[in-house]
């Protein structure tokens, strides 16, 4: 086999290595247009992970490495004056120099033919005259913009500006230091890569007693805009190096930073549809980018690396081993993405977050990229977790998520909600023995909040011939009927009701016969803020008149009342999903001309008439929350700062909390799907209203709860699909913690089982079968 490299990054390097070791027979050539020791980075941090594998592929280059490593465990945070540290971590750096002559020497030495300073053929050329072509040259990779048709680049440019720097000093661990300017909130992230050779005696101290001669690595980040108004826009690189050495100079105890050909510049997040074409194939910031703030770009190149080598290895054919390396990697790099993702947003966001207490600040950089939860955090360093625990104000013993939470008169017991779930199997609104069943299961199973469906206002606001309604006095005796349930036999849990109006997404099958499909006879006439039919299937609805808007809220004014009697202790309206309220808000589906629509304060306002008729016949001890969606997933939809705009105004008009939902709007929507995905739309309500916020949006496990809860992201969270599968999610998570409070009762009847019972055999101590010594 004939391959060529395009780049000779430690990615490309590391291919090269390993592709000839495997098979020595192999003609491998590198191209690399610059320099052997040209780079523009300083140090490397690589996973015990990755090492493990470099060591099983090739432990002439894992020794190698080994020699150079700086290993340390603790990140330290320094925010407002005050250093947090937080162990058990673990890193391993060295400098990126010396990695690149690693993989030089180990190339040469099996016989790879490197070509510095040259660049590489065309790729359609190298495609020709190679049977494999690697191209490894970087984010700015001239071989995918060469086949951009084929692989489908998707390139985003993101807000904040960094440079990368080094200064001549190792700290002693990971760290992130804050400075709030004038100008802005800016951050350093630095680590150590170098120490001095044992024996090394400096001829004075350092200055500081946190660091020790050598070498980091050291980015300083801010906002586009915080760059601008600092004036770095205007400098030179010498000169911006020496301001960021002043505004950081106790972090690099008064020493001056050094560059290497740096410049400012935005991260660039690089997706691909496809990684190969033909013999041609990605490899590393080529195919794929994830944010420095995690240290992955390296890592991922590496892991790539392995993973070519070993497909090409196992399967015959190249179209095989290409589309088995794809399908290995993908899912791995899109993770990891999705981590990078979220620790780049946090950054973006900083100015967010300077406000907290300084170990809560800690704690929720310490999770940003959500990989580090409240749980394994608690392994790592259990005294700094405690030390969050109990400025968060957790009892002793007690998990974030069983801290009770008051709204007006009603405290719930712990911060779980049962999220609203359509049941669909309601006969003429009337909820029966299937409601008194399934909303009373999971108030029995320990959750602070139980949640109905959305209980619709009349006949006509109805999503399915199944839905639920307040809109008759025979709804409102099976509703007391099931609240008298819950407050019976569950007097720890509060059961709220959702009120809501289908608009145009009403008169549909249930969801499990046809999702959003239109009925096939009985359907009723929809109305909306607009004539928009959601999808072209569905029936098109006729846009309310001003009686009309009167008539509706009403409606809503008389549900509240009914709730009240039916005994709910909160109420949540429905603002959210595209249904009718939520048609209002969103510029997508209110195409109106008179006061009810055009800008957004026009688009609240009949939203909030409604809030404010219910707030008014709702019980003023009972709280009140709003459920919106904070953004559309679609083009001129509603922004996030639509969203912390109707956020705040639901609040200044009395809601108590914001239940922050996405999407649901239209039927083009793009939603970007992924662990707790939802969750930064209620922190940023959360951070820049200070309403409290319900997060919801594929939490599953009762870490990522106690997680969100910690960082200050959320006060409540809500799980829909976990209390599916498990009526009694709450009371396990409580047994899975070994917490017996207040915050999880178990019912008297059900005591018995709070221990999870014996499966198989145990691991008990085993008998002495021997008289062996």
């Amino acid at each position: 086999m004939k391959v060529a490299v395009i780049g000779g990054g430690p990615g490309g390097l590391y291919a090269a290595a390993l592709l000839k070791r495997l098979d020595p027979a192999r003609e491998i050539t590198v191209w690399e247009r610059n320099a052997p020791d040209d780079t523009f980075g300083f140090g490397v941090v690589l996973s015990d992970e990755t090492l493990g594998g470099i060591e099983h592929a090739d432990p002439a280059v894992h020794a190698a490495l080994q020699r150079e490593f700086v290993r340390w465990d603790a990140i330290d945070i320094v925010h407002r004056g005050v250093r947090q540290t937080s162990g058990g971590h673990g890193f391993a750096a060295l400098g990126r120099r010396r990695l690149l002559r690693i993989l030089h020497e180990r190339c040469r030495s099996l016989g790879v033919d490197l070509r510095f300073r040259t660049l590489a053929p065309d790729p359609g050329e190298l495609a020709r005259t190679h049977d494999l072509v690697v191209a490894a040259d970087g984010v700015h990779s001239g071989t995918r913009a060469a086949y951009a048709h084929v692989f489908r680049p998707s390139v985003t440019t993101h807000r904040c500006r960094y440079i990368w720097l080094a200064a001549d000093l190792a700290f002693d661990a990971f760290r992130f230091e804050i400075a709030e300017t004038e100008h802005g909130v800016m951050q350093l992230h630095g680590y150590p890569y170098a120490r001095p050779s044992p024996g090394h005696h400096p001829a004075t101290r350092p200055r500081g007693p946190r660091h020790r001669p050598g070498a980091s690595t050291v980015i300083v980040e801010m906002r586009e805009e915080v760059w601008r108004a600092a004036g770095f826009d205007t400098l030179s690189t010498r000169e911006s190096v020496e301001r960021c050495a002043k505004i950081f100079a106790d972090a690099l105890d008064g020493r001056p930073l050094r560059s290497n050909a740096s410049t400012w510049t935005r991260f660039r997040t690089v997706v691909n549809d496809r990684w190969s074409h033909g013999n041609v194939v990605l490899l590393g910031d080529a195919a794929h980018t994830a944010h420095f703030s995690i240290g992955s770009g390296t890592k991922l190149a590496v892991e790539d690396a392995l993973a070519l080598a070993a497909c090409l290895r196992e399967h015959d054919g190249l179209d095989q081993a290409l589309t088995a390396y794809e399908q290995e990697r993908r899912p791995v790099v899109a993770s990891t993405q999705r981590a990078a993702r979220a620790s780049l947003e946090w950054f973006e966001d900083l100015a967010l977050y300077v406000r907290q207490p300084p170990r809560r600040f800690a704690f929720n950089l310490l999770t940003r990229s959500r990989r580090v939860t409240h749980g394994n955090l608690r392994l790592r360093d259990a005294r700094f977790t405690e030390s969050v625990e109990r400025e968060f104000g957790c009892p002793p013993g007690t998990p974030p998520m069983f801290t009770p939470l008051r709204l007006r008169d009603l405290t719930l017991r712990n911060r779980v909600v049962v999220s609203p779930m359509d049941m669909y199997s309601a006969v003429d609104g009337v909820p029966g023995d299937f409601h008194l069943v399934h909303l009373g299961a999971r108030a029995l199973g320990g959750a602070g909040l139980v949640m109905t469906e959305m209980v619709c206002v009349s006949p006509e606001g109805r999503i399915t011939p199944g839905c639920a309604g307040l809109y008759d006095g025979r709804h409102t005796q099976a509703w007391r009927r099931i609240t008298d349930f819950v407050h019976t036999h569950a007097p720890g849990t509060a059961l709220g009701v959702q009120l809501g109006h289908c608009g145009r997404k009403g008169s549909t099958k249930p969801m499990w016969e046809g999702l959003d499909e239109p009925l096939d006879t009985g359907n009723w006439p929809l109305v909306a803020a607009s004539p928009l039919p959601y999808t072209p299937r569905s029936q098109t609805p006729r846009a309310l008149t001003r009686a009309q808007l009167t008539d509706i809220r009403e409606q809503f004014t008389a549900a509240a009342q009914r709730a009240a009697r039916a005994g709910f202790d909160l109420l949540e309206l429905h603002c959210a999903h595209g249904y009718l309220l939520s048609g209002f808000l969103s510029p997508l589906t209110n195409r109106r001309t008179d006061a009810y629509g055009g800008c957004l304060e026009r688009r609240l306002r009949f939203p909030l008439e409604v809030f404010d008729a219910v707030r008014a016949a709702w019980p003023p001890e009972r709280p009140m929350t709003v459920r919106i969606s904070a953004t559309d997933w679609a083009e001129g939809g509603t922004s996030a700062e639509d969203a912390v705009e109707i956020a705040r105004a639901f609040a200044a008009h009395g809601a108590d909390a914001i239940d922050v939902s996405t999407g649901q709007v239209v039927s083009e929507e793009r939603p970007e799907f992924g662990r707790s995905y939802q969750t930064p739309f209620a922190d940023r309500i959360r951070q820049q209203t200070g309403t409290p916020v319900i997060a919801v949006g594929a939490i599953s496990s009762w870490d990522d709860v106690n997680s969100l809860l910690l960082a200050g992201r959320a006060d409540l969270c809500a799980l829909a699909r976990p209390h599916l599968y498990d009526p009694h999610w709450t009371l396990h998570a409580a047994a899975e913690q070994g917490y017996t409070g207040p915050g999880a009762v178990w019912p008297a009847p059900y005591r018995a089982g709070s221990r999870r019972p014996p499966t198989g055999r145990t691991d008990a101590p085993k008998p002495r079968l021997s008289l062996g010594s």
